[in-house]
């Protein structure tokens, strides 16, 4: 679905991420990012795996987040590592004999260096063993943090597409550090993958009880995860339940577009990597970030324009931005950088980190309208 902007948009140069990917891990070039296949529909009955590509799961909120989905109706699989914990010096020791994985490439860890869950080979077994495992239908993380990157060179890349050919795709899920793979996914598989509350995240399974904001919050993510992931019927009025309402407009228009983006500096750190999603030519580009200072957020932002990344863009999408600073420093960060694209720009979308969490999915047609100040998914795409 092309773009349809406010204005025309700049021609696009070519920059970093419109190199073609070479052969990589697994021996598989990029499918055609412009039609993806969208992910099939949960059913009450259905089986799903829980992950943990990057960093260390509490047990306890793993434990509420599978409980969770056993209310959805789903039968729940965990994979073999995801409660492993490992600090990252040592993560990549997986292949080692028995003496030299048991000693720390530092010596041995110190409190407060950063932890990991387990090591990338294995973190990168169980997501390809589930997401290969003919009797999974979605493959879902239990959090972020950090070590999604490190898991894109392990995987085998032809046996994970392997699963998306005949029937409907298989769902990834997640957000944060899972960007890095759903950019991967999105570019090496061709598939939609969504993005939204992890399973042992807070605020997947700590909502309060019912009259306070934070529980209608809580009632609200699962809600609107269910509405995405499982599907729903589309109201008289056109709505489908996927609907998501931002709180304030930089740039006035609307746009249509498949959906792309996700965790800011994560897109940064694929820049100029096999990984890099494709340029957001015709797309509608979602944005989210947590603890990044406005001066951080701008660098970040020169850094896609200068790649051309923006290039042609339909539309901005702006998510939730907690610990960024000043919300009025960082509006102004957006206008300055992203208002000359002269397309559409929406903010305060409850989508990303913090304690509103709505789900997307990334890669399916959207249209984003800044006088109704909505983001919806819309019918149509490859199934």
């Amino acid at each position: 679905m092309s773009g349809v902007s406010r204005t025309g948009r700049r021609p696009g140069r070519r920059g970093a991420s419109d190199r073609p990917l070479d052969s990589g891990a697994g021996g598989l070039s990029e499918t055609d990012p412009d039609r993806p296949r969208r992910f099939g529909r949960l059913a009450p009955g259905d089986r799903v795996a829980v992950v943990a590509p990057s960093g260390p799961v509490d047990p306890v909120r793993l434990e509420k987040g599978r409980g969770i989905l056993r209310e959805l109706g789903l039968r729940v699989t965990v994979a073999e590592h995801v409660l492993a914990d490992t600090a990252l010096a040592d993560a990549g020791l997986a292949d080692a004999g028995p003496a030299e994985a048991g000693s720390s490439t530092a010596g041995a860890a110190r409190k407060g260096w950063q932890r990991i869950a387990g090591a990338d080979a294995h973190r990168a077994a169980d997501l390809t063993a589930a997401w290969c495992d003919p009797g999974v239908r979605a493959v879902l993380c239990a959090r972020g943090g950090y070590g999604a990157t490190r898991v894109l060179d392990h995987l085998d890349w032809d046996r994970l597409a392997a699963p998306s050919g005949g029937t409907a795709p298989k769902i990834l899920h997640g957000s944060s550090d899972i960007t890095a793979l759903h950019m991967a996914f999105g570019r090496r598989l061709g598939v939609t993958t969504s993005f939204g509350p992890m399973v042992a995240s807070e605020l997947f399974t700590e909502g309060t009880d019912g009259g306070t904001a934070d529980g209608d919050w809580h009632r609200r993510s699962l809600e609107h995860f269910r509405a995405v992931l499982f599907g729903s019927e589309t109201a008289a009025d056109g709505r489908t339940g996927t609907e998501i309402t931002g709180t304030r407009v930089l740039c006035e228009g609307t746009a249509e577009g498949p959906l792309t983006g996700g965790t800011l500096s994560l897109l940064a750190a694929l820049m100029g990597t096999p990984y890099a999603p494709p340029p957001a030519t015709g797309r509608i580009v979602f944005l989210e970030d947590v603890a990044e200072a406005p001066y951080r957020v701008d660098r970040m932002l020169t850094q896609l324009l200068q790649a051309g990344w923006f290039d042609g863009a339909a539309g901005i999408a702006l998510g939730a931005w907690p610990g960024c600073g000043d919300p009025a420093e960082l509006d102004a960060v957006f206008a300055g950088r992203l208002g000359p694209l002269g397309v559409p720009i929406l903010a305060g979308l409850p989508v990303g980190h913090g304690p509103r969490q709505l789900t997307l999915e990334l890669g399916a047609p959207y249209r984003l309208d800044t006088h109704a100040r909505t983001l919806d998914a819309q019918p149509g795409g490859v199934r």
